[in-house]
């Protein structure tokens, strides 16, 4: 089993991209170095699809916030490291040693500056490694599998030779042909050893991050389940982009598997749809979510409907894109996986006939799939009268509170279907009517 999910829905919720603004990526993004945003970046796009791995990366990343560790590397030595571990090969211990001698011959007769990078690259090897075994020396980290995995780092730390290197005093100047030595072992013998290090090392960069920006803001870790247990269940779940969100509760599961939302346009019923979204995604990443609680069984994929639009280089009109996405939500349905589905105003490109028609049985027939959960909102508010009578389809609403002419928003969830129908005064109240009889 994997996670799935398609490109439009990774747009609708706006999961990626580190320079888009806004984006769930960007949030977590506080990382030091260039490969833990590579590791971090591997992580959004690759969510986990098994609840025992899910929990333990959890556990991990609280466990950090726990202990409110700060990333104790410098990035520039970090990324000398990297450059000096990339930087030739050490196979050959003579090759080795007279391409080091070379180096400093050149050093003192030109301007060549590979001797000096080499001494610098080493340097920060050493710095780097010293302060790893250091802080892996204070972690008491409690039994699990990051445990195995903090052991066996302190292991390759803990190698005599690695000893004796951390223990030089950097600015003291090594004889050519210990450093001769270093770049043979270093790139050699031990170069699968330095790459679990610096792997470990962007580990810890992203855990430390990440786990920054959950105490930060508030964030709590998700509980995973097996698929078979079929829940979706959450406690004040909000949006994380946005400041002072209104959080709200979910009940999804086997016997009401379908949450049917209504309300007025901007009422808040897409955010609420995102905020779910986004919490499924990052929940299937082990990441914190916004909410106080939330348990979940794993999913095999996520789909979403929210900002269906026209193509025009396909001579889409934006109804016909929308029955085209309602077609690929049913293909994917019908195959049996087990999908959050999120469908945002169905077939609002149409007439409210067809609107009502196409709605009503879309919710009745995407319904039938117990194993799936789906979220449907409208403001066609007769089409949840109809569906009342289901048993596994659950109705709420997003209120709308009129204060004189003027409308306001709660985005808190109430129980049953809205009667709010505010466009017309919205339009009375820009002077519409009267802008066009002047």
């Amino acid at each position: 089993m994997s996670f799935s999910i398609d490109a439009q829905t990774l747009e609708e919720l706006n999961l990626l991209g580190k320079f888009r603004q806004g984006s769930v990526y960007s949030l977590f993004n506080q990382v030091k170095t260039r490969g833990g945003e590579q590791l971090l970046d591997s992580m959004f796009r690759t969510p986990l699809d098994n609840a025992a791995a899910i929990n333990e990366r959890s556990s991990t990343l609280q466990f950090f916030q726990q202990a409110q560790l700060v990333f104790p590397f410098d990035a520039q030595e970090i990324s000398a490291m990297r450059e000096y571990l990339d930087a030739g090969t050490g196979n050959n211990v003579l090759v080795t040693l007279s391409g080091t001698v070379i180096k400093k011959v050149l050093a003192g007769l030109t301007r060549d500056e590979r001797y000096r990078k080499m001494i610098q690259g080493l340097q920060a090897t050493i710095v780097t490694l010293s302060k790893c075994y250091a802080l892996l020396e204070m972690i008491q980290f409690p039994a699990g599998a990051y445990r195995t995995r903090i052991e066996a780092v302190r292991k390759l730390l803990s190698d005599k030779q690695l000893e004796k290197l951390r223990n030089i005093d950097i600015y003291t100047a090594l004889p050519v042909k210990d450093i001769a030595f270093y770049e043979h072992i270093l790139k050699g013998k031990l170069q699968e050893d330095m790459e679990r290090i610096l792997s470990f090392i962007y580990e810890l960069d992203v855990y430390i991050a990440v786990s920054d920006v959950a105490g930060a803001r508030g964030f709590m870790y998700a509980q995973a389940f097996p698929p078979e247990k079929n829940i979706l269940q959450a406690r004040g779940l909000y949006h994380p982009g946005i400041k002072n969100a209104v959080g709200n509760d979910l009940s999804l599961h086997q016997q009401r598997n379908v949450m049917f939302l209504t309300g007025a346009n901007m009422a808040g019923k897409s955010t609420w749809m995102k905020s779910v979204g986004i919490a499924l995604y990052l929940a299937h990443m082990g990441f914190p979510v916004a909410a106080a609680s939330m348990d979940f069984s794993v999913r095999e994929g996520l789909y979403s409907s929210i900002n269906v639009a026209d193509n025009i280089s396909l001579g889409y009109s934006h109804f016909y894109a929308e029955v085209i996405r309602v077609k690929q939500a049913a293909e994917a349905t019908s195959s049996g996986k087990r999908l959050l589905l999120m469908f945002d105003e169905l077939f609002k490109g149409t007439n409210v006939k067809d609107a009502y028609d196409g709605t009503l049985a879309v919710t009745e027939a995407f319904a039938e799939y117990r194993e799936c959960l789906f979220i449907v909102s409208t403001h066609i508010i007769e089409v949840g009268e109809v569906l009342k009578g289901h048993s596994n389809i659950h109705c709420v609403y997003m209120p709308t509170v009129m204060e004189g002419a003027h409308p306001r928003y709660t985005y808190k969830l109430q129980e049953g279907i809205t009667e709010d129908r505010q466009g017309m005064m919205i339009i009375r109240n820009e002077g519409i009517l009267e802008l066009i009889g002047e």
